[in-house]
């Protein structure tokens, strides 16, 4: 789409511009994600969250499919929920730094 917007001739330059740097942000957004619970920085939950509940409506496509993509839905609705369970457990919370309500720290 960007490149299209860029180097092609589309109906309306501004939006497949506009599209293709949308499309890529998101993309980027599962890694940037990733990268940041590797090194357990506490912001990094948030977004891996999402992508893992954006995924949940796409695993859900693939199920109603009466073809091969079943089996691939199957994979990613375990995978996406597997995730968010970990990424909610409370181990994985105290890993990266993040308090819960009423979850007051020291003050000296």
């Amino acid at each position: 789409m960007l490149v299209l917007g860029l180097a092609g001739d589309p109906d309306d330059r501004q939006q497949a511009v506009t599209g293709g740097v949308t499309l890529i942000v998101l993309a980027l957004l599962p890694l940037l994600a990733a990268r940041g619970l590797f090194l357990r920085r506490s912001w990094s939950r948030g977004p891996a969250v999402i992508t893992q509940i954006m995924a949940l409506p796409v695993a859900y496509n693939l199920l109603q499919a009466d073809s091969l993509a079943i089996p691939a839905g199957i994979v990613l609705a375990v995978v996406a929920v597997t995730a968010l369970v970990l990424l909610v457990n409370p181990a994985t919370t105290r890993a990266l730094g993040i308090r819960g309500p009423g979850d007051v720290q020291d003050q000296k």
